[in-house]
């Protein structure tokens, strides 16, 4: 997996990308403590509601940045959002009142917001071989993981010897590291798509609800963000009032979470690149499996939950929570093949935006449905629900995403003039080649599909 890392342009991404997540941890721990001294108990309420100002920011801000990578040189976009949350970060500190939080949360997920999907539609690009981008994609998941397992440590022991609010300080040397590698690297040019700035920020969208194995994707994001929404709301209260257990035992459980991901992270690689079947039935077949492998975890926790506490209630949620992990990033990770396989380069900024902020959508819904209906309804209640969900997710996605998916579909073009370009490099009437949703190609073909 680590020959990826041999691409020196890369090598300086997946740098910027490390130091950026270790400063986001820091802002993390820093942020709660703050919320803290200016809110004392409604600290939950406060981190509560920046946590949905973060999620709108995503939803609303994915198809402007869409509409906006091809206009913006890509490294001076990535550099000046960098610079911004660095900005922000610095400026937390000096917070005396809530709203000032989620003014500048606002500003600084804004800036993520445009960042993040430009810089995943980069990667593509600066790896063109399949087998690299599946290394690189199982790194990003790897460093996303660690990075929420290895932070909270970084900033306990900061925290020994500084205040937290200079961990704010860490936060903004995490970006400015990051904009200085992405600055002193070369990155592709974008390339200019036509339409006025209504028409490219709908084309994700459109790009993504017009492809079936896109549209399955996004069925899937629900299951992901049922499971995910249940892990990350509900732990502390599963593990402290359900079970009983020591608050030391909170993050060992989510450390179960975060080793099943990394795991299958490893050995995705590998896994998709096994001879046998083509690459795309094996993502269809290793992503809908865990679909439904979150469904039956989350059912099983339901289940037990309706039963007495036991001896096995304990090594039950870790082996659950390890299971949830390993299904979850057997989703996320292999998400990128499916986006360039989908979209022509220069729609990539716009197909990484519009799942960045659709697959957030998700998130908006399941985060605080997993808390209302714990503390409304019970846990047990909230289990079953989201388990319907991510069931609901999982059929979805297995009858929206076509068992035979060739990358070339026969088709024709009834509406443009016999002396097209198009049909000339095609030979006019219905012919067949990589098809992707676009200018030209407005919808998907019912049938006539040819393999390549």
């Amino acid at each position: 997996m680590l020959s990826v890392l041999r691409n020196r342009t890369y090598r300086r991404l997946f740098a910027a990308q490390v130091v950026a997540l270790a400063g986001t941890g820091l802002a993390t721990v820093a942020l709660s403590l703050l919320a803290y001294d200016l809110a004392g108990a409604n600290a939950s309420a406060v981190l509560g509601t920046a946590l949905a100002i973060k999620m709108a920011a995503y939803v609303g801000m994915g198809p402007v940045v869409g509409a906006l990578a091809d206009r913006l040189p890509r490294r001076t976009l990535l550099v000046a959002m960098d610079l911004v949350r660095a900005a922000v970060a610095l400026s937390l500190p000096f917070v005396t009142q809530v709203w000032q939080i989620y003014v500048l949360i606002l500003l600084l997920q804004t800036a993520s917001a445009a960042f993040t999907p430009t810089f995943q539609a980069t990667i593509p690009e600066v790896l063109p071989e399949e087998r690299d981008y599946t290394k690189a994609l199982s790194l990003s998941r790897l460093a996303y993981d660690l990075e929420s397992l290895l932070s909270p440590v970084l900033a306990a022991a900061l925290l020994t010897v500084v205040p937290y609010d200079r961990l704010f300080t860490g936060t903004a040397a995490g970006f400015l590291a990051s904009g200085l590698l992405v600055r002193a690297t070369a990155l592709p040019a974008p390339a200019a798509r036509a339409g006025g700035l209504r028409a490219r920020a709908a084309f994700g969208t459109r790009l993504l609800l017009g492809t079936p194995r896109l549209r399955a994707l996004l069925a899937l994001d629900v299951a992901v963000a049922a499971a995910g929404a249940t892990v990350l709301v509900n732990t502390v209260v599963l593990v402290r009032d359900t079970l009983g257990r020591t608050p030391g035992d909170v993050p060992l459980a989510l450390g179960a979470y975060g080793a099943g991901s990394m795991t299958t992270a490893l050995l995705l690689p590998r896994a998709l690149d096994r001879p046998g079947l083509p690459g795309p039935a094996r993502e269809r077949a290793l992503m809908l499996t865990a679909a439904f492998v979150l469904a039956g975890s989350l059912g099983l926790l339901a289940l037990g939950l309706a039963l007495a506490p036991g001896g096995w209630s304990w090594p039950g949620l870790l082996a659950l929570w390890l299971v949830l992990g390993a299904a979850t990033s057997a989703i996320l990770t292999p998400g990128g093949r499916l986006l360039r396989r989908s979209a022509r380069t220069a729609d990539l900024p716009a197909a990484f935006a519009a799942r960045f902020s659709l697959s957030h959508a998700c998130w908006l819904l399941t985060y605080p449905l997993a808390g209302w209906l714990a503390a409304r309804t019970g846990l047990p209640a909230s289990a079953a629900v989201l388990t319907g969900i991510a069931l609901l997710g999982a059929l979805t996605a297995a009858h929206l995403w076509p068992r035979t998916d060739p990358p070339a579909l026969e088709h024709a073009h009834p509406e443009l003039p016999a002396d097209h370009p198009h049909l000339a490099e095609t030979a006019g009437g219905r012919h067949a080649h990589d098809f992707h949703i676009d200018a030209l190609h407005h919808h998907w073909p019912r049938r006539g599909t040819v393999r390549t």
